[in-house]
């Protein structure tokens, strides 16, 4: 019930504090299954990246993050699964009961759209690590899936850690050209092709 209400409200305050400026330079926001996959370096970036999108996008778009955040208290575990519908993965290896990947899939077989991070960590630096394989796995699963990167600008300098109040700046989502996994290209071909088209979003920001 309430639900919605809190939605609105942290969207409200998103904009506010960053401005949440949209760009769809290589794309439009179209009713269609989707992994938007951009560059972490805040808690907030999904919370904004799914902000950016129509109220439409929003209520079949699910943020992927890790669950030894999320469900340290009892706020937390109510913002990531009431709020955002959120799908979470346990990333150390020892807490998990099923392949990381598994809550993805089940999340896009059922229609879904996906938010991810294929950094698979914060990265306070300019430039992008290395991704992990699961964005290449997604893909192969499910191939008629649109992959979209979006580069999230300027929150890092908008709430840097250890930052009680956060600092008035404008942030902008841009969004790039769909992709898709290429016959017989190999894993770590498409993962470089992946990140240089993330790359390409922040020279062009």
């Amino acid at each position: 019930m309430f639900e919605p209400m809190v939605a609105k409200l942290i969207i409200s305050v998103a904009r506010t504090v960053t401005g949440a400026r949209s760009v769809w330079a290589g794309c439009a926001p179209e009713p269609l299954q989707r992994i938007y996959f951009a560059n972490h370096t805040s808690h907030g970036d999904f919370v904004l990246l799914w902000a950016s999108l129509p109220p439409a996008l929003r209520r079949v778009t699910r943020p992927v993050a890790g669950g030894d955040y999320w469900n340290k208290s009892a706020l937390r575990r109510y913002t990531i699964n009431r709020v955002f519908n959120g799908v979470l993965i346990e990333r150390f290896t020892q807490n998990r009961t099923e392949s990381a990947l598994q809550p993805m899939l089940d999340a896009l077989s059922a229609g879904d759209s996906l938010i991810i991070f294929p950094e698979g960590t914060r990265n306070p630096g300019d430039e992008l690590l290395p991704f992990k394989s699961g964005l290449y796995h997604l893909a192969r699963h499910l191939p008629n899936a649109q992959l979209i990167p979006v580069w999230i600008s300027n929150l890092n300098r908008v709430m840097p850690k250890g930052r009680v109040l956060p600092l008035p700046l404008l942030c902008t989502t841009t969004f790039g050209e769909p992709m898709r996994l290429a016959e017989e290209e190999s894993k770590a071909q498409f993962l470089d092709r992946s990140r240089a088209a993330l790359s390409v979003l922040a020279e062009e920001k």
